[in-house]
C-alpha cells in the first residue's frame, strides 16, 4: 500500500496544469516545486477528463458521486443490520 500524505491544495494543483498548458513540463515543475512530475501528469489528464477533452476515465464529480454512493449504501446497509438484529 502507498504512502498516506495530505493532498496537495486545490489551487496549487491548478496552477501547475496551467503551467503544463502554457508550455512548462512536468519535470522542470517537479524541480521547481514539490510534487513529482508523474503526480502532475495526473493532474493534467484529470483536469483534461473533467473539462471532456479526455474519455478515458472518471471525472472528477462522477468519483464524489460514486464515492458518495458508496457511503449511502454502507450506511444503509447498515441500518437494515440494525433493524433486522434489534
Amino acid at each position: 500500500m502507498g504512502k498516506s500524505r495530505v493532498p496537495y491544495p486545490a489551487e496549487l494543483r491548478a496552477y501547475l496544469v496551467e503551467l503544463v498548458k502554457a508550455g512548462r513540463t512536468p519535470r522542470e515543475l517537479a524541480r521547481e516545486f514539490e510534487p513529482t512530475a508523474q503526480s502532475i501528469v495526473n493532474w493534467c489528464a484529470q483536469a483534461e477528463r473533467d473539462a471532456g477533452v479526455r474519455h478515458d476515465g472518471v471525472t472528477t464529480a462522477e468519483r464524489l458521486e460514486r464515492r458518495r454512493l458508496r457511503r449511502e449504501n454502507r450506511q444503509l446497509k447498515n441500518a437494515a443490520r440494525h433493524s433486522l438484529a434489534g
